[in-house]
């Protein structure tokens, strides 16, 4: 198996995602991420771990020139495959082949909780960005990584959040799928886009907005899922 499951579970993450996504793209994040995106005359987008480029080709349908990358070759064939227009890289977030403050855009979408080395990424992340320019993140909820429901999830259970300062990588079983993701403290990631020049300018944790009631319940009772946008200052991209 590689480092992290992605190249023995492609197969099976391309068939879970469909066309259309998962639970949490389809119903939670989509909607506040694009309305991030849209009327904000981004010309161009880099899509970090673009994975089978469900996002990209969303980007692209909004008239933004997009390039995806992605360590896992197998994502990429089906990202090409199905959008044979795109641009599609094999590359790490830690080392993106690309020079300084060429996008307008920099999506990170439920990426970086597979990222080993998530200062690197952020940093790299940073650099490419222009000034005046955008980075939107979606993620796991920290505590949400650093919890699980008691009592197999039954209605008079609760949510239980137990070592949530301590980072650690976990493996994560679903649906044919076995990937590695981390957990880390919330403020890992906070001051590791501080101390790259980026200022926050949104915050959310978005709901579900559609889909079948019993998931739509679930959702709702734990901190899951978070949209962030920081935008790189001119004043401040020297640091």
């Amino acid at each position: 198996m590689d480092n992290n499951g992605w190249d023995d579970s492609a197969e099976a993450w391309i068939a879970d995602m469909g066309d259309k996504g998962d639970f949490s793209r389809r119903h939670v994040l989509d909607a506040p991420m694009l309305a991030r995106i849209r009327g904000r005359g981004f010309r161009n987008a880099l899509d970090v771990g673009c994975g089978e480029g469900r996002f990209c080709r969303m980007l692209a349908a909004e008239g933004i020139a997009t390039s995806g990358i992605d360590p896992t070759a197998r994502l990429l064939d089906a990202a090409r495959a199905r959008d044979p227009q795109g641009s599609y890289l094999q590359a790490r977030a830690e080392a993106l082949p690309f020079g300084d403050a060429g996008f307008d855009l920099v999506v990170s979408y439920l990426t970086l909780i597979d990222i080993d080395d998530y200062a690197a990424a952020i940093a790299e992340m940073a650099r490419v960005l222009r000034p005046g320019g955008s980075l939107l993140i979606a993620n796991l909820n920290s505590f949400s990584t650093a919890g699980d429901w008691t009592a197999e999830g039954k209605a008079a259970s609760g949510f239980l959040i137990d070592n949530y300062l301590d980072s650690r990588a976990e493996w994560e079983s679903w649906n044919g799928m076995l990937i590695r993701n981390w957990h880390r403290p919330f403020h890992l990631y906070m001051q590791a886009l501080l101390q790259n020049g980026l200022r926050l300018a949104h915050f959310d944790e978005p709901a579900p907005t559609d889909g079948d009631a019993q998931t739509i319940a679930r959702y709702r009772r734990a901190p899951w899922l978070h949209v962030m946008e920081w935008v790189r200052d001119e004043a401040r991209a020297a640091f």
